[in-house]
């Protein structure tokens, strides 16, 4: 049984990849510094699969510890979620976020390379893009300025990759997600943000549930049929299972070179105004929102070209919008 090592393995995507590594049949070790994330979902995770991951909190920022870990526990390979990912934090904490998104994937490579590691998958990001020039976007489209400090450490986190994958033994794959939602269907793990939500998601779903007053809608002139920017929504299981393809990718050879990178996203762009339309649908409750003025940093659309990672992973998306939103509707309500 091959034993692969998450980063950030409790928190919203880590945590549902977890469980697709285990259904799989995959060995599981979990690292998390719990800065943003519950240890109740290590127990939540046992219960959906039957089987406890290894769990160690330690924060991969240290090098010590992190060079202490590899020295007691061997891995077949590691999937790198645990990362700072708020665009608007960024701005404001510009060196928290390369001190962590970056410093610590330095420390995992630098372990891989002297302990002839190999096979890596790395969380990215859609923000790689900038605003692009065409849509859907495809991985030919052009790495433009990075629009935060969050899009930055993406892009350098890629540059650091590729570069060690050239000057050592060692394959990866770095995965460019779109807008992650939605909740695993036993409703047991979702996505937990704490503090004030940054993603419009949980805020659809803690408006629908009185925590927030109002929903703020970010602009209305935007060139798009409605006014309102539009993004590709994946549900977080078909995300998941995304990795688990480039896992399997890499761990059977089947890569074409040892530094790849895919577009994960349904390949279908959804602006602000049909979430909300497709969230009163299918749970019945009236949203309280209102326009407001367009949000610094916003793009005005994004939304994924699929056809190489649906090609070269095998892999494709399964869950519709209106099933994502409505597993989110039903993990916000389970949180009373």
């Amino acid at each position: 049984m091959k034993r692969i090592l998450v980063t950030g393995g409790l928190g919203f995507i880590g945590s549902h990849t977890v469980v697709e590594l285990q259904n799989s049949g995959f060995e599981v070790v979990i690292i998390d510094d719990l800065s943003n994330s519950k240890i109740d979902v290590l127990d939540n995770i046992t219960a959906i699969t039957g089987t406890k991951p290894a769990f160690f909190q330690l924060d991969l920022r240290n090098k010590q510890e992190v060079k202490n870990f590899f020295d007691n526990i061997l891995v077949d390979g590691i999937i790198h979620f645990a990362a700072f990912k708020a665009v608007g934090e960024s701005v404001e904490k510009p060196l928290d976020y390369y001190e962590n998104n970056i410093g610590s994937l330095v420390y995992l490579l630098q372990e891989m390379r002297d302990r002839n590691m190999d096979n890596f998958i790395f969380s990215s990001s859609c923000t790689v893009y900038g605003q692009a020039d065409e849509l859907p976007i495809t991985e030919n489209a052009p790495i433009k300025p990075a629009e935060s400090p969050y899009g930055n450490t993406k892009q350098i986190g890629e540059e650091i990759i590729k570069e060690s994958c050239a000057a050592h033994n060692l394959n990866a794959i770095a995965l460019r997600y779109f807008n992650p939602i939605g909740a695993h269907d036993s409703i047991k793990i979702g996505e937990l943000p704490l503090g004030v939500p940054q993603n419009l998601i949980p805020y659809v779903t803690q408006t629908a549930a009185g925590i927030r007053e109002q929903l703020s809608v970010f602009g209305d002139d935007y060139p798009t049929p409605d006014g309102t920017a539009i993004r590709d929504y994946i549900h977080v299981v078909d995300l998941a299972k995304a990795h688990i393809a480039a896992l399997q990718r890499l761990l059977n050879k089947k890569n074409k070179t040892n530094f790849e990178f895919f577009n994960v996203g349904t390949g279908k762009g959804s602006s602000v105004l049909e979430v909300i339309n497709s969230f009163e649908k299918v749970t019945n409750k009236k949203l309280n929102y209102k326009i407001v003025g367009r949000r610094a940093g916003d793009i005005t659309a994004a939304y994924a070209d699929t056809t190489i990672a649906n090609k070269e992973l095998n892999w494709k998306t399964e869950k519709t919008l209106d099933e994502a939103l409505l597993s989110s509707w039903k993990w916000q309500e389970s949180q009373k």
